[in-house]
């Protein structure tokens, strides 16, 4: 995990070198906000809007390896970026480009893992949006994880503000009928 923590550092300050807009999701967000669980790869958005993702793509594939053939073009038509680092480590870059995306890298903050290293994550409530959008039952877990380590501080009127139209956008209302029930349960 140390070793994880070390290479998402390492990004972190090549993105900040480059002063793009990124934060870090999946599972280093979720060792802050949510219930541990091991974690082998990297997850972050970085924002790149719509027409300048080649800019961002051709960057990160000179400082790192793609993961993939083709890593380029499956970026540019799946809006991921399959990266690896020296060590092996996965990396994942989703290419924001929507408002939401836009609005989970302002309200990100920095916390501190190890001594020395502090990661800028999206908040607990983002982390929710995302997983439960993912709609895996490995990710409901996690939102199950994040409700009770997080508590009442928990802005759930902001998560459902959030979720909503993303759902509708994906026809799949079973997913807020799903968080509700979880709200309700704990």
């Amino acid at each position: 995990m140390i070793d994880l923590f070390q290479v998402a550092n390492q990004l972190q300050d090549f993105l900040w070198q480059q002063r793009w807009n990124f934060c870090y999701i999946g599972g280093i967000a979720l060792q802050r906000w949510g219930e541990p669980r091991v974690t082998q790869d990297i997850d972050l958005t970085l924002l790149t809007g719509f027409g300048n993702e080649k800019i961002f793509i051709e960057k990160l594939l000179y400082q790192y390896q793609p993961r993939i053939d083709k890593a380029e073009e499956f970026a540019l038509k799946n809006r991921v970026l399959l990266l690896q680092s020296k060590s092996g480590i996965g990396i994942d870059i989703a290419l924001g480009g929507l408002d939401f995306e836009a609005l989970v890298i302002k309200r990100a903050s920095d916390f501190e893992f190890l001594p020395g290293i502090k990661l800028h994550t999206c908040s607990a409530e983002d982390l929710i949006v995302l997983k439960s959008f993912a709609d895996r039952n490995r990710d409901w877990l996690d939102v199950e994880g994040i409700t009770i380590r997080q508590g009442e501080i928990i802005d759930w009127v902001y998560i459902f503000k959030e979720l909503s139209p993303l759902c509708e956008l994906k026809e799949s209302p079973h997913i807020i009928e799903r968080l509700k029930k979880l709200q309700t349960c704990l």
